[in-house]
């Protein structure tokens, strides 16, 4: 039986936030840093022009001072919210009500709260108690792929049933001052808030990515790989870390993703997770694609920045408003901490 994954709704928060900005911000608070100098190149290099933040670069919770408390309950209400909007918005684009909804499996790293995202998000949509759940905390950038993979699982085990995707990060939250390395910097720069939503259904609700059956996704995790991307908590809020290996980690992942494609698979059009310009090039490289391929990808990086688990699904919006021809056939990548890959092959069906 088949899947189809719908038309993604993507929302964002007020504050945009340009890279000059973060330069300013990182000057005034790390005026002797060793690579000072080096920083507006270093940063610029990241492909990113603009992101989007829930609060003020300048607020206790982002540039400031607040502990850790203060950050996890402000990051996940404003996930919180924009998972909201975005679910809503998705529900009016597609002519359905909260009681259509059989099944919800959301995608959510930053912040903390018990119970999690999935069954605020019930209440606050009003989804039948009965509707079912899976709830994705730690799968980060990979987490918009890993949830619809999840979401074609359940699609062949329930046939008819109707599957909310909800991915939401407030990664504002890992700017943090207490961290300055050069990679931490870095994260600075790369980073944006932002809530994703879509419907996975046994029958296409408009255009839609078909996925034959469960083998045409996968998934993978890098044995010997954890230190290379990893969060951590402590007082100061929290924060992300990442290792020099942890720049090769998409070419040490692609030979097995290229195999399961197979030597004869064709791939027209990809979606990837824009984690950084390179991770961009080499996935590209090595399906075979260029860079007109990939700018959907390219695109939300400069303007929107690396959203984490929302970031798969946004690409995929922009897609859908410059899409590949009909019967196109593709594939959905993300990579996340662990080192951890998602990814899902399907056919573009208008």
């Amino acid at each position: 039986m088949p899947a189809y994954i719908a038309r993604p709704v993507t929302v964002f928060p007020p504050h945009k936030v340009t890279t000059g900005e973060i330069i300013d911000d990182i000057r005034h608070h790390h005026p002797h840093h060793p690579r000072l100098r080096a920083l507006p190149r270093i940063l610029a290099n990241m492909g990113v022009q603009t992101r989007y933040f829930t609060r003020p670069l300048d607020s206790p919770t982002v540039a400031g001072t607040a502990g850790i408390g203060d950050r996890a309950a402000t990051a996940f209400g404003d996930a919180l919210d924009l998972a909201e909007q975005a679910c809503r918005q998705l529900l009016t684009h597609h002519d359905l009500r909260p009681a259509d909804i059989d099944t919800i499996i959301t995608t959510h790293s930053t912040g903390f709260s018990v119970p999690n995202l999935d069954i605020h998000l019930m209440e606050r949509l009003g989804l039948n108690p009965h509707t079912r759940r899976i709830a994705l905390t730690t799968m980060a950038c990979a987490g918009g792929v890993q949830a619809l993979i999840r979401a074609v699982d359940m699609t062949v085990a329930r046939p008819g049933t109707r599957t909310l995707v909800v991915a939401a990060e407030t990664i504002s939250a890992v700017y943090n001052h207490a961290d300055n390395h050069v990679e931490h910097m870095i994260y600075k720069a790369l980073f944006g808030d932002s809530a994703a939503a879509t419907l996975v259904t046994d029958q296409p609700h408009g255009p839609s990515i078909r996925i034959n059956s469960p083998h045409d996704t996968y998934e993978h995790v890098l044995p010997g790989s954890l230190p290379r991307y990893a969060g951590r908590a402590d007082e100061t809020g929290f924060h992300f870390d990442s290792t020099k290996e942890a720049l090769t980690a998409a070419d040490d992942v692609l030979p097995a993703l290229v195999d399961w494609l197979g030597p004869h698979t064709l791939v027209d059009y990809a979606v990837i997770h824009p984690g950084s310009p390179r991770i961009i090039t080499d996935t590209a490289r090595a399906l075979g694609l260029d860079d007109h391929d990939t700018r959907h990808s390219t695109d939300t990086l400069a303007d929107e920045g690396n959203l984490g688990g929302p970031s798969v699904l946004r690409v995929l919006e922009r897609t859908h408003d410059d899409p590949p021809h009909n019967g196109a056939h593709g594939v959905l990548v993300a990579y996340g901490p662990g080192f951890n890959t998602a990814a899902i092959r399907g056919t573009w069906q208008t």
